[in-house]
């Protein structure tokens, strides 16, 4: 298929080495549907030449004589905010890494590059400078009218609620459950944010079926800058219409946020989203602890085996010298089997809790879902396990109501008390 010039991914080179130029237009001249606008010999040429030819894609080397690629890259972003830079190098290490990604360089590629890995990351980035080129090009509005982004939309009225899953111990179903929830939650009336703190490994957009163009790297950069607008940019857009914040790209960018960004992001998410669901790893580090400091209701989740319950009786002890209150914990037991001869009252009485809920063990439908991308509750609903995680979300949000009564009511009686004394 041919692609019309005005169609095809405008693409800038910029490389100090000559043949290197020339090996990367060799590798994109077949390609119809990427079109090389230009090559510079130095940072202060791509500079200029990005001004001039607004590229959608420049492949940025690091080690140029008159000035270095990451100092080149920082210049061209604000210059042309919506080109996406590939730095190419063959210093491959992660602080490198780091440095060009906090500098605005959308990927990184190790020197030389093969022909496969450099066409696909060109279009996967070029679909961001597409978005990005509307933005920067499109008349302001008039007045702000509602759509599917965040700019127009009217602002929330109250503190959103924040919903945290989590397990000690990993593969006992808590992205599966939380992603289907997120999906149960979302609508017209209380849109839903799903956002991914599991930061080295986190696989939220793997079982949403999403390419991770965007991620919570991209907010924690902007920090002092966080607002709907940098939120709709940032936030991808499931076909449901649930909004996902992506974990990185790749586990060595997690070193980048902090436990404050953390906080910073999911209080930003509150107050713009009625719902905002969050996924996390199984350790309980610092960046767990400031999803907890913002939580609403903690989904804590075991699978009926001695290891996973054991796990949870010490993540319940944690939790009380964390002074966690117990009405914002729910347990839920996950993969529940009969032939195992472990009972939901059995696990009860054992950890001295109730058990909130329980999803049965559906192997086959359930890995099924995952490998496509396809929440359970975008499928029929009206057979285990969907129809048993629906009814989880109506214990969920009966929690959550019931809780916010009581704090409502705590809030009419404290004047009370102060007056009787």
């Amino acid at each position: 298929m041919v692609t019309n010039a005005e169609d095809s991914i405008r693409v800038l080179i910029v490389d100090d080495i000559a043949e290197t130029r020339e090996n990367l237009r060799k590798l994109l001249q077949f390609e119809s549907d990427v079109n090389v606008v230009g090559a510079a010999r130095t940072g202060e040429e791509g500079i200029q030449q990005a001004r001039d030819l607004l590229p959608d894609v420049i492949l940025m080397d690091i080690n140029m004589p008159d000035m270095d690629g990451i100092t080149a890259t920082q210049a061209i972003i604000k210059e042309v905010p919506f080109a996406q830079i590939v730095i190419l190098s063959v210093q491959s290490d992660a602080n490198y890494m780091r440095r060009a990604m906090q500098a605005g360089a959308r990927d990184f590629i190790p020197k030389p590059p093969s022909g496969d890995e450099l066409i696909s990351t060109i279009r996967s980035v070029a679909v961001r400078a597409r978005e990005q080129r509307e933005k920067y090009t499109k008349p302001a509005p008039q007045a702000a009218v509602a759509g599917p982004g965040l700019r127009g939309a009217t602002a929330f009225d109250r503190q959103g609620k924040l919903i945290a899953i989590y397990s000690s111990k990993g593969g006992v179903g808590c992205t599966t459950l939380l992603s289907n929830m997120a999906v149960g939650l979302h609508s017209d009336q209380t849109p839903t944010v799903l956002v991914d703190t599991s930061l080295q490994f986190g696989d939220v957009s793997v079982f949403l079926n999403m390419q991770i163009k965007t991620s919570i790297v991209d907010l924690a950069m902007h920090i002092e800058e966080l607002d709907r607008e940098l939120l709709d940019d940032v936030l991808m857009v499931h076909e449901c219409g649930l909004r996902i914040l992506a974990a990185p790209p790749r586990p060595e960018l997690a070193d980048e946020i902090t436990a404050e960004h953390i906080r910073k992001i999911l209080q930003s998410l509150k107050r713009t989203f009625p719902y905002v669901l969050v996924d996390t790893s199984s350790t309980m580090d610092d960046i767990t602890l400031a999803v907890l400091d913002s939580a609403d209701l903690l989904i804590t989740v075991a699978t009926p085996d001695i290891p996973a319950i054991k796990d949870a009786r010490l993540l319940f002890d944690l939790l009380a010298v964390l002074d966690f209150p117990t009405s914002k914990v729910m347990f839920v037991l996950n993969k529940m089997d009969r032939r195992t001869g472990i009972t939901a009252e059995a696990v009860a009485e054992n950890l001295k809790c109730d058990v909130d809920g329980w999803i049965p063990a559906e192997e086959r439908l359930v890995t099924t879902s995952i490998n496509r991308g396809e929440p359970l509750l975008m499928g029929d609903t009206n057979r285990p396990p969907a129809k048993n995680i629906l009814e989880l979300l109506g214990m969920v949000e009966e929690r959550i109501s019931v809780n916010e009564q009581e704090e409502v009511d705590l809030d009419q009686l404290s004047p009370r008390r102060l007056i009787g004394r």
